[in-house]
């Protein structure tokens, strides 16, 4: 069954020298399917994310999640939508420093009225899942920044959302997390069966992924499929971003 759908995508920034981000792209992303968007940077892999996450509109054709066209929904609709079909990972975890590490996994449900048994209920059992239940309290400067992570999945996760998007969720952690974070990530696409669309630089976090979508000036440029040996497709994710002429972080 197809999640998402981009059909002729294209993006254009208007100003005294319009600059074309992204042209004609079209693919799709089946339930049950973790993808990784790579490309050099200035490329349009994060213009694509954030058409995708309705963050920003396209220029022409269009973008189906669930057979609903969000760029066409008006203010209220489209909050909702974000909340129930969406779920979003930042490389900076944006949570909410007021807020403790149960609160901030709560409030996509709080923002829905979800009933207070219910919303404890689902932010027990993620926060078991991905081995944070004892953090439940706390508040977010009191946590490492792996926890932080872990608290921002579990955030985007509690609402079961039809599909995940992650912008260079391990960016900002080093090598021992950043494998911590997308073990939880495989076991998620795995054994919870998410919908995964991943943008990253970094080949050794894009191999964990079944599938990768290099961009290259704005354009699908070239896909890479996983096979069974994970050290062979990153090696290949290298060999196609090392011809693009990778900078040395993005063949990291």
């Amino acid at each position: 069954m197809s999640i998402m759908k981009a059909e002729h995508l294209g993006k254009i920034y208007e100003g005294k020298v319009s600059y074309t981000a992204l042209t004609d792209i079209n693919f799709e992303i089946e339930a049950g399917e973790f993808i990784a968007i790579m490309g050099p940077s200035g490329s349009g892999k994060s213009t694509l994310l954030n058409v995708i996450s309705t963050i920003d509109y396209p220029t022409s054709g269009g973008v189906l999640i669930g057979g609903a066209n969000p760029h066409k929904m008006n203010d209220s609709q489209l909050a909702s939508f974000r909340r129930n079909t969406l779920g979003f990972i930042f490389q900076d975890y944006n949570l909410v420093t007021t807020l403790t590490v149960g609160e901030n996994i709560m409030l996509p449900l709080t923002l829905e009225g979800v009933a207070v048994a219910e919303m404890k209920k689902r932010t027990d059992a993620v926060s078991k899942l991905l081995g944070i239940e004892m953090l439940l309290n706390k508040r977010t400067f009191e946590i490492s920044g792996g926890q932080a992570q872990r608290t921002a999945i579990a955030r985007a996760v509690v609402t079961s959302p039809l599909l995940l998007l992650a912008d260079e969720p391990t960016g900002n952690l080093d090598s021992k997390t950043s494998k911590d974070v997308m073990e939880l990530f495989s076991m998620l696409n795995t054994k919870q069966n998410a919908t995964i669309l991943m943008v990253t630089h970094d080949a050794y976090v894009a191999s964990y992924c079944k599938r990768v979508l290099i961009i290259k000036d704005g354009r699908l440029y070239q896909e890479i499929v996983s096979g069974d040996n994970r050290i062979a497709f990153r090696q290949k994710i290298v060999d196609a971003m090392s011809l693009l002429g990778g900078e040395g972080r993005d063949l990291i």
